[in-house]
């Protein structure tokens, strides 16, 4: 199986929901797959960065403190390899189950770039690890995988970037509301 770069956007999230993402994926595709975790979070303690680092493959996204310059260079790695980069574009986790706005992020790293992007909304993660727990309980969750998005004529922009994440973001809340039944 030839691998091309990719985004995976997710929405209702959990902490673990990286793991649930990457469980349909074949183990030889590890080593490619990257989750972009709060560095802030993730990467604040040994132990914690150790989990994300060695058995999330994950890297690092420092919310308050990230430059222009760290979305340019996971941009130029999506660019220059076959990886996929699963992300939460909303930025923060919910508090109450609730979807938040994504952020602009999302389109600086793949606007006018042929890196699809293929959302992907999960249904039951928020109910399975609430925020503020350090467990997961027993829950279904249900993962719904929408088609792949191509931004390759959009704009690399202010203007390019708010559209793309915008038709981002509601097409996750299409995938959503299919698997509410709305």
């Amino acid at each position: 199986m030839l691998l091309q770069s990719a985004l995976r956007i997710v929405s209702n999230t959990a902490l673990f929901d990286v793991l649930v993402l990457a469980a349909p994926l074949p183990w030889r595709l590890r080593d490619q797959v990257f989750p972009i975790a709060a560095g802030d979070v993730f990467f604040e303690t040994p132990v914690t960065s150790g989990f994300a680092a060695f058995m999330l493959n994950a890297l690092p996204m420092w919310r308050k403190k990230c430059g222009t310059h760290a979305m340019q260079e996971l941009r130029d790695r999506l660019l220059a390899e076959a990886c996929v980069f699963v992300l939460f574009p909303e930025g923060a986790r919910s508090r109450d189950g609730t979807m938040l706005p994504f952020k602009k992020g999302l389109g600086m790293l793949v606007a006018g770039t042929p890196v699809p992007i293929v959302p992907c909304y999960l249904d039951g993660s928020f109910d399975a690890m609430p925020a503020n727990t350090r467990l997961p309980r027993p829950r279904k969750i249900t993962m719904t995988i929408g088609k792949p998005l191509d931004f390759s004529a959009t704009s690399n922009d202010r203007a390019g970037w708010e559209s793309l994440t915008q038709a981002v973001e509601s097409t996750v809340k299409v995938l959503g509301d299919r698997r509410d039944g709305a």
